[in-house]
């Protein structure tokens, strides 16, 4: 993989939490149980070429700016095996400029931090600044 700091950046974020699910290969990143991220393979001989054999993360995206993404970045895809207007795919065997991949995390963890009850982006704004 390309990106070998990805892992420490994504668990750098406050409430982040790290799981493995084993039945779909995939590590997933998550806050209080809400996914924002996650990186997988997609296995080789897939009908839909894009996604074939290549590393992947899935990260939720704004439904606009993942498809502006989509227009300029070939290595952007829509998300894999995940709701394709409001999650993007980032080919991590690319060539994406780290600081683009740095805020593609920060904004899908932002999204998600948002849906969360309020009470609850209170306790992770005090851990992060405990």
């Amino acid at each position: 993989m390309k990106y070998e700091w990805l892992d420490s950046y994504l668990l750098a974020k406050s409430g982040a939490e790290h799981d493995y699910k084993v039945e779909w290969g995939w590590d997933r990143y998550m806050v209080r149980g809400k996914l924002f991220a996650a990186t997988m393979g997609a296995p080789q001989g897939m009908k839909d070429e894009q996604y074939n054999g290549h590393p992947l993360m899935n990260l939720k995206c704004d439904p606009g700016r993942s498809e502006l993404l989509r227009a300029e970045f070939p290595d952007i895809l829509p998300g894999f095996y995940c709701d394709k207007k409001t999650w993007i795919a980032v080919r991590l065997d690319g060539a994406l400029p780290d600081d683009l991949v740095k805020e593609l995390c920060d904004d899908s963890y932002r999204l998600i931090v948002e849906k969360l009850p309020k009470y609850v982006q209170k306790e992770i704004l005090d851990e992060k600044q405990g």
